[in-house]
């Protein structure tokens, strides 16, 4: 490969792998022609990215991002998923155009943020309810926390106006 083709490779590796909030690395080998091009079509129509790397070139690529623990997931052939905006939407599409195309892709593992993700995680982190459930669930959760607050709180406030309330009675009768 010729010096300025590398260099472009490794300047386009560098600018997804600086943009990307996820990185997901997999195992191509034994996908044919067409089963490649079809993953890469559905996942193009949701903008992000699929490509085939060469190891050492994304040595380069994330050296320059900072991103060096990419390197842990990166063995042999590969291939990979670069997404762009919230990571558990886009793990739950890679998992999606994976099972809709019955395309066999083997994940290695992934790179969210500075942390190194197994297949296994990357898989639960798809299965995660979207952002806007997860903080429903959490002001749904607080709101309780708050309630029983105040009622433990105002207990004693009841009770002290229910005896004095009885004291009342008692004086008037």
């Amino acid at each position: 490969m010729l010096r300025e083709k590398k260099t472009q490779i490794i300047d386009r590796l560098t600018d997804k792998l600086s943009r990307s909030t996820i990185v997901i690395a997999t195992d191509y080998q034994g996908l044919s022609t067409k089963e490649m091009a079809g993953l890469r079509r559905a996942l193009a129509d949701a903008a992000v990215g699929y490509q085939v790397v060469k190891n050492t070139l994304t040595r380069f690529a994330a050296q320059r991002t900072g991103k060096e623990q990419v390197m842990s997931i990166i063995d042999g052939p590969t291939a990979l998923f670069f997404g762009y905006n919230d990571a558990a939407e886009a793990a739950k599409l890679f998992n999606q155009c994976i099972k809709s195309t019955g395309v066999a892709v083997r994940m290695k593992g992934a790179l969210l943020g500075e942390r190194v993700l197994s297949s296994d995680e990357v898989i639960a982190l798809a299965n995660l309810p979207p952002q806007e459930i997860l903080i429903s669930q959490l002001i749904a959760q607080l709101q309780a926390t708050l309630r029983s607050l105040h009622n433990v709180l105002s207990f004693p406030l009841y009770s002290l106006g229910g005896v004095l309330q009885a004291r009342i009675q008692n004086l008037t009768e």
